[in-house]
């Protein structure tokens, strides 16, 4: 599927979790092509906008339109590579057997897989069980199963959690090369300088899209060198106490 435009567009977009304010009257755009970071403190409410996006948030309001089409069309299935921090692996099959398992599924050949697990620097356990991979093993296991189809859009929840810093450089050098062919990638973090590897930036507190642009443009409507210090100076400004 391709669509001109942005891959994603959201419009005053309120999800109440509970009791809870999620998310409140976002609006935001999502370029097609380029690496995008949702950047923000644990809690803000990045991972119910993922999910919304993919399109399994209940209680969404407003108006989500991914490649074209309204979150949760079932002709998105195939377009969207989602990689959740709540893993969905076969934890007492190993890692190549999982990976053969979801490329059957998706009907995509067994080199496909096999690669992308070297990419991830998976090889040296290929033949381990899931459930006996550390936490960082097993979320590239999960990447390597949302990477399989080449979807035109994958959308990552925290994907460099636990990484050590040679393995976090590797994959976003991977996520760029990916954009540089034509995927859009969403990754989210509340990492800021992540920041700097991504194209296209949203961040997000407490449930509200704080700005949204390229990072030098963030930084330069602050007055800041960094993106953390512009977040700061954002949050500032929106809640002066």
């Amino acid at each position: 599927m391709t669509t001109e435009g942005p891959a994603v567009s959201l419009s005053h977009v309120t999800v109440m979790r509970g009791a809870r304010l999620a998310i409140d009257d976002l609006t935001a755009t999502i370029p097609s092509g380029t690496v995008v970071g949702l950047l923000g403190p644990s809690g803000c409410g990045k991972t119910t906008l993922l999910r919304s996006i993919v399109g399994v948030q209940a209680n969404v309001q407003g108006d989500v339109t991914v490649l074209g089409r309204p979150a949760g069309d079932g002709s998105l299935r195939r377009q969207i590579g989602y990689r959740s921090q709540d893993l969905s692996l076969y934890q007492d099959l190993t890692v190549v057997e999982n990976v053969r398992y979801f490329s059957a599924l998706l009907g995509v050949g067994a080199d496909q897989g096999r690669a992308l697990i070297d990419t991830v620097r998976l090889g040296a356990v290929v033949d381990e069980r899931v459930g006996r991979l550390s936490g960082g093993q097993q979320a590239r296991v999960s990447l390597v199963v949302a990477m399989l189809d080449e979807p035109p859009l994958l959308v990552l929840d925290e994907p460099t959690v636990g990484l050590d810093p040679v393995l976090r450089r590797d994959l976003w050098d991977l996520f760029a090369a990916l954009a540089g062919g034509g995927t859009t990638l969403l990754v989210s973090s509340h990492v800021m300088d992540e920041a700097a590897r991504c194209a296209w930036l949203l961040l997000m507190r407490r449930g509200r899209l704080l700005a949204s642009g390229p990072p030098d443009q963030l930084m330069n409507d602050a007055s800041t060198d960094t993106v953390e210090e512009a977040f700061l100076a954002l949050v500032g400004r929106g809640d002066p106490s």
